[in-house]
């Protein structure tokens, strides 16, 4: 699956690459939701599959923090 391979790069990564990444995933969502506001936006789930992904990213960086 794809997610399952995502989740694994996450893995090993480090917690300022992790952290790197979770900015830059900050910043599409930002930019897809202002594309939405204004009618920019033609692949509205794209939203969804981007908060996802941040919160796998918050999810990797809260388990090699308890670890």
């Amino acid at each position: 699956m794809k997610t399952n391979k995502f989740v694994e790069e996450l893995m090993n990564k480090s917690a300022n690459e992790l952290n790197e990444e979770l900015v830059a995933a900050k910043k599409e969502l930002f930019n897809l939701r202002f594309q939405n506001a204004t009618n920019q936006l033609d692949n509205t789930s794209r939203i969804k599959e981007v908060r996802k992904n941040i919160a796998r990213i918050q999810t990797v960086i809260t388990e090699k923090a308890n670890a």
